[in-house]
């Protein structure tokens, strides 16, 4: 049976090891500079997945994923000393939280951009037809002349 609530506390403090063990520890030239934000583990607790993003160009990111990849045993191994009984395997994804955002504030600065266009149109135009294109039934316009 899969305990959530215990693979959930497991993938906090993975995160907090690997943070501290990428502050302290390793002194890769290749890492830049690496924010973990957000870890999971699986429900048998034998494999985490490690999220981070790089503040940088695409070079600064590919630097770090190296660096990540040759500094993952001396990761795992501070990983080891939480006191589980199987030391979880790592791996380390990039977010593609940052890059979802800005393409997010694109969409909508192009949307809010349209609409101030409509909104330009819209403030000279005039009903193509009649101010009221419902027509009303003579019996009805009768009653309103008399």
């Amino acid at each position: 049976m899969t305990d959530t609530a215990r693979a959930r506390k497991l993938a906090d403090r993975i995160q907090v090891v690997v943070a501290q063990t990428l502050e302290r520890r390793i002194k890769d030239p290749r890492l830049g500079f690496v924010t973990i934000t957000d870890t999971r583990v699986t429900g048998d607790l034998r494999e985490a997945t490690v999220f981070y993003t790089v503040f940088g160009d695409e070079t600064d990111r590919e630097a770090t994923a190296a660096a990540l990849e040759s500094a993952k045993g001396v990761i795992r191994s501070e990983v080891g000393k939480i006191g589980v009984r199987f030391t979880p395997t790592l791996t380390f994804v990039a977010d593609a939280l940052p890059e979802n955002a800005r393409n997010i504030d694109d969409l909508l600065d192009r949307a809010k951009a349209i609409d101030a266009a409509v909104r330009t149109t819209a403030a000279g135009a005039t009903y193509a037809g009649e101010a009221d294109p419902y027509k009303v039934p003579a019996s009805e316009r009768d009653d309103e002349d008399e």
